[in-house]
């Protein structure tokens, strides 16, 4: 498909049709974590998401939003690092009182450590952010646009009359912050909420003050990687 062709697909394209696409790679990771946890080991697993996950992306990417924006991409990558290093310290401070210490350890192998490091740096970050700030929030907002013109059937109108490519960089309003934070926070351990709504507070703040997914995606990577030094160079598995 040329440009030509995805730009004017995308003029057709209504939220119920990008549904699939932008849910398919978060879903199929949600699955293989619970159906696979404790009947493989870790290197399989991760190695099956490593790779249908990031096929899943392939195929997907034509009809997924532009990863930029308005502002310089660049310097939106270096308030992705700054943002990133913040959700870190949020992260285990708000994480770590719901934790033992030392558990998690064993089961780390070099290789399982590795490719999880892959996954979560480098794969994670990029369907999650498509999902939650990219496709959740923006339907979210399309909802609450709607609700307030007093659309009948508001949610319907918001699936399927619709496009999240209608929507401005940057535009927000609390209904779409509050309701991507919490579908966000579902998506992990109840003992990671805290956490988990803190973080996706932060990564709305800074698609609003960025405009652009780049921005998180970077920032969701540092945060995962950093973590993931922080555990192997410091011991903290428990937070891992």
């Amino acid at each position: 498909m040329s440009s030509s062709d995805t730009a004017y697909s995308r003029k057709k394209w209504k939220n119920m049709d990008l549904l699939i696409p932008y849910a398919a790679p978060y879903f199929a990771y949600v699955f293989f974590s619970s159906a696979l946890h404790d009947k493989l080991s870790e290197e399989i697993i991760y190695t099956i998401k490593l790779v249908i996950v990031s096929g899943l992306l392939i195929w997907a990417w034509k009809w997924y939003i532009p990863l930029t924006g308005p502002k310089n991409k660049w310097i939106s990558c270096l308030w992705g690092i700054v943002f990133g290093t913040i959700g870190l310290v949020v992260w285990c401070g708000l994480y770590a009182p719901f934790t033992n210490p030392g558990d998690g350890a064993a089961q780390w192998s070099a290789l399982g450590f590795a490719l999880r490091l892959l996954t979560a740096g480098f794969v994670v970050p990029v369907f999650e952010e498509l999902f939650m700030r990219g496709f959740v929030f923006r339907v979210a907002l399309q909802w609450d646009l709607l609700r307030r013109q007093n659309t009948q059937n508001a949610f319907s109108a918001a699936l399927d009359k619709v496009s999240i490519f209608d929507v401005t960089p940057g535009q927000w309003t609390v209904y779409a912050i509050v309701i991507s934070t919490i579908i966000f926070a579902a998506g992990h351990l109840v003992t990671e909420w805290p956490a988990a709504i803190a973080y996706g507070l932060l990564m709305a703040l800074l698609w609003i003050l960025r405009k652009d997914l780049i921005s998180c995606i970077v920032a969701h990577g540092v945060t995962n990687i950093g973590l993931a030094l922080y555990v192997y160079y410091f011991g903290h598995w428990e937070l891992w």
